[in-house]
């Protein structure tokens, strides 16, 4: 199987999943909307999560099927690869370069008057709260399968047509304009960068999985625990207020 061939395979599964996440979620709604325990917000909750749920489910084996008949799909780069220690290592470091750049993106956006906050992240933070089952999506689909698409797919293969810079910026680009928030675009690009470099530092793409799974991980634990965290932060402040009596 020619490579364009299998790009275009991972391209289209994908937008078929969002797409069909979409379609699926009137059924599924309908189902939930029978429950009388619920209200009907909760039931529309669950019929995103759910739909949202089993479109990446069948992704994720189909993005298994077609990648395991092409043993060379992940050899990208020349020279050898990091070893499992320095993977891990660097995708941690991932992590912690995503945060910062993100951090600075969100400054450059205040500067230039955009407002702070993602009506995506928080939306889906209110279905976790209601419909669990969709913190796998974010944690651990969304991780996975965009990481294949935008970091071995696009900037993979750009990459070995251009370099590094080009690859990395069009698949950012990519990566932020599909998250459907132009206005926070440095937001997204600023991650997306970073996942490449740690790709390409590693030459596994495993490593940017790591980063990208951690970083999600830190949103959905802090949107979640958002008025534990800010009560912690009242606390923290009166008693320095006391202290300074």
């Amino acid at each position: 199987m020619k490579n364009w061939k299998i790009y275009f395979y991972l391209i289209f599964t994908y937008v078929i999943m969002q797409i069909g996440s979409i379609f699926l979620v009137k059924p599924i709604f309908q189902y939930f909307k029978g429950n009388p325990s619920l209200t009907t917000q909760h039931a529309e909750y669950h019929g995103i999560a759910w739909s949202l749920f089993t479109a990446n489910t069948l992704a994720a084996i189909i993005f298994l099927l077609l990648i395991f008949t092409r043993k060379k799909f992940f050899h990208v780069f020349k020279g050898k690869p990091a070893s499992v220690g320095s993977t891990i290592l660097w995708g941690v470091i991932g992590f912690f370069l995503a945060l910062f750049g993100q951090m600075a993106a969100a400054f450059i956006e205040q500067l230039i008057g955009i407002e702070p906050g993602s009506e995506n992240t928080a939306f889906l933070s209110e279905i976790a709260k209601v419909s669990p089952i969709i913190i796998i999506c974010i944690v651990i689909f969304a991780p996975l399968l965009e990481e294949i698409v935008f970091r071995r797919v696009i900037f993979g293969g750009l990459y070995q047509k251009t370099n590094f810079i080009i690859a990395a910026l069009i698949s950012g680009l990519i990566f932020a304009a599909v998250h459907g928030e132009l206005q926070h675009t440095l937001i997204y690009l600023a991650p997306g960068l970073v996942f490449s470099f740690v790709y390409y530092k590693t030459k596994r793409l495993i490593t940017p999985m790591i980063s990208h799974l951690l970083m999600n991980g830190l949103v959905v634990t802090v949107q979640l625990n958002y008025e534990k965290l800010e009560q912690l932060q009242n606390m923290h402040q009166s008693f320095i207020t006391f202290l300074l009596g």
